[in-house]
């Protein structure tokens, strides 16, 4: 079963947090008196990078696993044996094996957001297998599950003596028969009424998940929303209000992924809040130019806690590459990660500076890291 934060579900828990990560893994820092989270874009992965490493790679593992729990959003499902049969198909059919997953592993990445557009593209079934093969990976994992409350509740990890929680949901575009039910498996979705604004039962479903799990463990909610409105760029209005209320609900920090490209960060009473992280890995099969420029960008944010509480966010600028690294591999080396440097770097920052600025945060750019100070 997943593991919840509820006192009656912890032995997942234990599990979990006793799981050797993968050879080659680099113990982290113990000695560190802070407790620092790392947050990053969404992983569309549908080929193994680690067994093919190219320049750069190792740099990017060596941010991930900076942090003492580190996670991201799922966007492709885990085919196995057990997923059902494509609900689609062509170039907007994700997949991978549970070989990404090792790989994701070996990122060092503990916790996995499983709720998106993406998550049904096999099915209920699709979803239960992913969710299973997620978990025998070693991932603590939110978001889907074989009902409703399930599915919405928090997935928990243990890092240096402290309990962190993950409340995940999805919005938009969410493919029929793929939702949760009281009796059904599938991803806890925060459904859109006709006018454009989130299901009140299901706003406060999640917000219930995020004050029971805050009683035990730092939580942080992740949302995957597909409710762009024409223009990926723009933060809806309703999703910012969503993500305060979670915050207000006990969250102590929330990220959104959907949109492939960076939104602005907003602080609501000392809660960062990532409206849009970008993709971390995007391998996506469209055609060069298909998507904006900025769709190749992302960071990796690290939240560093010191004595309970939030002191400050470092943000870590990512270029991805659009065209393969092998033009006769096109799909297999595209949407890699890579620490951005230079030019690169100081052009995300800016860009992700302004966004923030609109929202009142204040980014402070120092040599190829920006900066948040939460004091």
């Amino acid at each position: 079963m997943v593991e919840s934060c509820n006192l009656q579900r912890r032995r997942l828990l234990a599990a979990l947090a006793m799981t050797p990560l993968l050879p080659g893994v680099a113990v982290r820092a113990a000695e560190r008196r802070e407790l620092t989270l790392t947050l990053t874009g969404q992983a569309l992965i549908a080929h193994d990078l680690c067994s093919e490493p190219y320049p750069g790679l190792a740099e990017v593992i060596a941010q991930v696993r900076r942090g003492d729990v580190a996670m991201t959003d799922l966007e492709t499902p885990i085919r196995v044996g057990a997923s059902g049969a494509p609900t689609r198909q062509g170039l907007f059919l994700h997949a991978a094996g549970p070989d990404a997953l090792r790989c994701l592993r070996s990122f060092g990445f503990d916790m996995l957001a499983l709720a998106n557009n993406h998550a049904g593209d096999f099915g209920r079934a699709g979803v239960l297998a992913t969710r299973s093969a997620a978990q025998h990976a070693g991932f603590a994992t939110a978001g889907s599950g074989s009902d409703l409350a399930e599915a919405s509740g928090a997935a928990c990890f243990k890092a240096r003596g402290r309990r962190v929680a993950l409340v995940a949901m999805a919005a938009g575009k969410i493919r029929p028969g793929v939702a949760a039910t009281s009796s059904g498996a599938g991803i806890n979705e925060l459904r859109l009424t006709a006018a454009g604004t989130p299901d009140q039962d299901d706003v406060e479903r999640i917000l219930q998940s995020i004050r029971a799990a805050a009683g035990t463990a730092f939580v942080v909610a992740c949302l995957h929303n597909h409710d762009w409105r024409g223009d990926m760029r723009v933060t809806q209005p309703w999703a910012r209000e969503f993500a305060r209320s979670c915050a207000e609900a006990g969250a102590g920090a929330f990220f959104s992924h959907g949109a492939p490209l960076l939104h602005g960060i907003e602080l609501h009473h000392g809660v960062p809040i990532f409206h849009g992280m970008g993709s971390l890995i995007f391998h996506s099969r469209t055609e060069p130019g298909y998507y904006p420029a900025e769709v190749w960008e992302s960071m990796i944010a690290h939240l560093h806690r010191r004595d309970g509480s939030m002191r400050q966010l470092e943000l870590v600028p990512v270029v991805l590459n659009e065209r393969g690294d092998d033009a006769s591999r096109q799909d297999e080396t595209r949407g890699r990660p890579r620490i951005a440097r230079g030019e690169d770097a100081q052009r995300i920052l800016a860009r992700l500076q302004s966004l923030s600025a609109v929202l009142g945060t204040s980014l402070r750019i120092a040599g190829e890291r920006g900066w948040i100070s939460m004091d």
